[in-house]
């Protein structure tokens, strides 16, 4: 499975994960000047931008440390264009990360989502 495959996969497991646990997709891979975000959704009162880390090895660390400086700051600001651009929002929001174990078969070990993980600071 190449790496765009096992993001592919990642984003679909999420998703479906997501729904199960009372989210409302929005929306899938907003992409703006500032970055992407792979998931944007409802969830109670809250705008919930979600960024899907999948990973086949944890030899270079867990889907959820791969995440950089330079990535959240990508994705504060592109959930800042998202929420300019959409009016109708909900003033609530936070930045959530599923992250994604899968074994060699594509099969996943563990989805584990981390609420608010990225914070507006």
């Amino acid at each position: 499975m190449k790496r765009r495959e096992t993001g592919i996969l990642g984003e679909k497991l999420a998703s479906d994960f997501l729904k199960q646990h009372g989210y409302h997709i929005l929306e899938t891979n907003y992409r703006c000047p500032y970055g992407e975000i792979d998931i944007v959704a409802r969830h109670k009162d809250y705008l919930v931008f979600i960024e899907v880390r999948t990973k086949k090895s944890l030899e270079f660390g867990s889907p959820e440390e791969s995440i950089t400086p330079a990535k959240k700051a990508r994705m504060k600001a592109t959930a800042w264009h998202y929420q300019q651009a959409h009016n109708d929002s909900p003033s609530l929001w936070q930045i959530d990360v599923v992250a994604i174990e899968l074994n060699q078969k594509g099969k996943p070990l563990r989805i584990e989502l981390f609420e608010n993980a990225i914070s507006e600071d």
